[in-house]
């Protein structure tokens, strides 16, 4: 498989390893290993009921963290392929992304790092990786999925100084302003260009958003314009997928081309190469990163600030906060050994060990399972 990746992809031959060291495996190569444990991992199985936008008891048709991982995965797979870069890394990375995402979206998330402040914050990405190497428990020589480094730094895609810190080898790009492989940069805008087109789809499907509103920024006025030129008669539902698949292909074949260009511009000989290139080196044209910046801008006001999605925000971060304060309040109401685990790290780091272990709780949760234990516990 390495002879046919470019001399700046990331290479399993020439990765720097695991946290703890494990034999090759004979029939597939490490990247394809870390891929495969995150599939059969159990946070990976809890992302089916962690949403989006839209809660769960929204309707069953509307993005989950699950499926638009793997529309993640899927968008940076092609992507990979056309740059020679490594496809299994890709998609491991891709769909380890969002592991440590708590229930109920970005509401979650915010209103369990408000529930942090005092207790260093909560970071999604910095949970993603404290899913992988800690929380996961499957293996009997080390806790966690035990990944390549390498996926384990696309995992990483923001990190305060302050974690970066206390990550060793990993923390240190964050410390000295250096890039990731190409693969996890291409993630980090795969992602993009997934949650844009797919909140587009899910904001349609739902009626929270228009075609004459979406029309208003240029991506998708663009798209929609040459669909219905071309089917003048075609219904909301074919009319919308239509519009948003010419989005998605016109977005990556804009990436594809100026990350081609830009790569060429630098020629890196390396995986080493780009880290120290001084920029990403996998970027939209300024074009494209406009016209993408003014639907993102859109969505924002249109469909994530709606009274809809924001009366389910509300009640998204009250519930949070309430488990946040019982479980802080009372770490015997957890599960016994989250219970053990909170008087362990209190004991050692004091009240923010408690707290930590709390949020690792919460944050595993689906928004199902949240639900019922807000009302168990109310």
């Amino acid at each position: 498989m390495s002879t046919a990746l470019a001399p700046y992809a990331a290479r399993a031959e020439t990765s720097r390893g695991r946290l703890h060291p494990e034999s090759a495996p004979k029939y597939r190569s490490e990247y394809d290993r870390d891929r495969d444990r995150i599939v059969h991992s159990t946070a990976f199985r809890r992302l089916m009921y962690k949403t989006q936008v839209f809660v769960y008891d929204e309707g069953d048709l509307y993005r989950t963290r699950l499926t638009h991982s793997l529309e993640v995965a899927q968008i940076a797979r092609s992507i990979a392929r056309a740059l020679k870069l490594n496809e299994p890394l890709t998609e491991a990375i891709a769909l380890a992304h969002d592991l440590g995402h708590t229930p109920f979206g970005h509401a979650g998330q915010d209103a369990l790092n408000a529930a942090m402040q005092d207790y260093g914050g909560f970071e999604h990405n910095f949970q993603s990786l404290r899913v992988v190497d800690w929380l996961e428990e499957k293996y009997a020589e080390f806790p966690g999925l035990n990944l390549t480094f390498e996926t384990r730094e696309g995992i990483l895609k923001h990190c305060s100084l302050k974690n970066a810190r206390e990550l060793g080898p990993l923390g240190e790009r964050f410390l000295k302003r250096t890039q990731p492989g190409l693969e996890a940069q291409l993630v980090d805008i795969s992602d993009q260009i997934a949650y844009n087109s797919h909140d587009v789809d899910d904001g349609l499907r739902s009626s929270l958003l228009t075609v004459d509103e979406l029309s208003k920024t240029r991506l998708f006025r663009e798209h929609c314009e040459s669909v219905r030129s071309k089917h003048p008669d075609l219904p909301l539902r074919r009319l919308a997928h239509e519009t948003v698949r010419r989005l998605i292909n016109a977005l990556i074949t804009d990436l594809i081309e100026e990350s081609g260009r830009l790569i060429k511009a630098a020629a890196p000989a390396s995986i080493e190469d780009v880290r120290l290139a001084g920029k990403p080196l996998i970027a939209f044209t300024a074009g494209m990163r406009e016209r993408n910046a003014e639907l993102k801008s859109f969505l924002h006001k249109g469909l994530y600030e709606h009274s809809r999605v924001q009366e389910m925000h509300a009640n998204a971060t009250r519930m949070v906060q309430s488990l946040f304060s019982a479980y802080f309040g009372d770490p015997a109401k957890m599960p016994a050994e989250f219970t053990a685990r909170a008087a362990q790290e209190e004991k050692e780091k004091g009240l923010s060990g408690r707290a930590r272990i709390v949020a690792d709780y919460i944050a595993g949760m689906t928004d199902r399972y949240a639900t019922k234990e807000y009302q168990r516990l109310a």
